[in-house]
């Protein structure tokens, strides 16, 4: 989702579409080839588990339609008000809407809130550095790191280094001038398209977790299996 928003609202010319398909399809080749590998270290060295099953969860359409219609709305908004990186919206918007219960999407925008502001702060200091190519690739790789350390065990902690990590890789990737003022102004977007996101984000989860709506969506959800299932 995230490189399908970026991709959007970044322009690319033509002859480099070849070029940067080739590049995602190196990236996500790679991934496949670590992921075999760890799964196979772990067949090696941990005892066989029982396959499970998998059956229909019920409300999955209806969550999927409502996820979907939210995060487009978020995305409309910050289209609407014509912001610099709109995607940021969308994006925020989808990993709020994703929480299990009404109080954990409430948590979880809180530690969003805080935690890109705590990051626009750690980003705007890293920018200020001027880093050659192979200095943002040692920062990008410094803070996957920590992200994966961290989004287990204290998301709002994680978010601190998640907000740098997405600037770099969307504004340095994009390849246009990137200078103080564009910087600046990149991180006041950035704070701006996170609040809108949360708030369309907690709004669509207080309807998905709506009895009044949850009932006559899941009983249109089992006409339609019943039909055509």
């Amino acid at each position: 989702m995230m490189a399908g928003a970026i991709a959007l609202f970044i322009p690319l010319p033509l002859e480099d579409i070849l070029r940067a398909t080739g590049l995602v399809m190196l990236g996500s080749g790679f991934a496949l080839v670590m992921a075999l590998l760890y799964s196979l270290f772990l067949l090696a060295t941990r005892p066989a588990t029982p396959t499970p099953t998998y059956r229909y969860e019920p409300d999955t359409i209806t969550e999927s339609l409502i996820v979907a219609s939210f995060v487009s709305l978020a995305l409309l908004i910050a289209v609407t008000l014509q912001l610099s990186n709109p995607y940021w919206a969308a994006v925020s918007c989808f990993l709020i809407i994703q929480g299990i219960h009404l109080r954990t999407m409430w948590i979880k925008q809180i530690h969003r809130l805080f935690g890109t502001l705590l990051g626009v702060v750690l980003a705007s200091w890293m920018l200020s550095w001027g880093l050659s190519i192979w200095g943002v690739a040692l920062a990008i790789l410094t803070m996957m790191l920590c992200i994966e350390t961290l989004v287990d065990r204290h998301y709002g902690l994680a978010v601190i280094f998640i907000t740098p990590l997405t600037i770099f890789i969307a504004e340095y990737g994009s390849g246009l001038p990137f200078s103080e003022s564009a910087y600046q102004e990149v991180i006041r977007t950035r704070l701006f398209d996170t609040v809108i996101g949360c708030l369309v984000g907690l709004s669509g989860g207080v309807v998905m977790h709506s009895t009044n709506l949850r009932i006559p969506l899941r009983c249109i959800e089992n006409w339609l299996l019943a039909r055509f299932g």
